[in-house]
């Protein structure tokens, strides 16, 4: 068997940028009013919402492609401690129903996203300058 950084680093990102943005296009046809408001509850103004899209849609098609894959893994990171601080902060130190911790979901995003943050792309991407 050949070992091979750069398959390993496609499969992650490829992954990661899919199931991230499966998030973004529920958001994109049903809207980011329920972000909206627990922004607004946390005192913070509702319009932030919106940058949802970016760390939901345009974050995890650069991911996909292997295109700017870096800061895209930053900007994905970013939005999931946002999600983390705003929905999930009193699931922390909870587990789930089947004994797992309850945020495993999310704690894998966050943890896929930074490990790409700091490997790059890998040589199966687009962009070679942040690889």
């Amino acid at each position: 068997m050949v070992k091979s950084d750069d398959t390993g680093k496609f499969i992650l990102r490829v992954s990661l940028g899919v199931l991230i943005l499966l998030h973004g296009i529920a958001k994109l046809q049903g809207g980011v009013g329920f972000i909206s408001g627990m922004l607004a509850q946390h005192g913070l103004p509702g319009a932030l919402a919106y940058l949802v899209y970016i760390g939901e849609v345009v974050a995890p098609v650069l991911l996909i492609i292997g295109l700017y894959t870096r800061p895209a893994a930053w900007i994905v990171a970013i939005n999931m401690l946002v999600a983390i601080a705003l929905v999930h902060t009193k699931e922390l130190g909870a587990l789930g129903k089947q004994g797992g911790w309850a945020l495993e979901l999310q704690g894998m995003f966050l943890f896929a996203a930074l490990g790409l943050a700091f490997m790059g792309g890998g040589r199966f991407s687009l962009s070679s300058k942040y690889n």
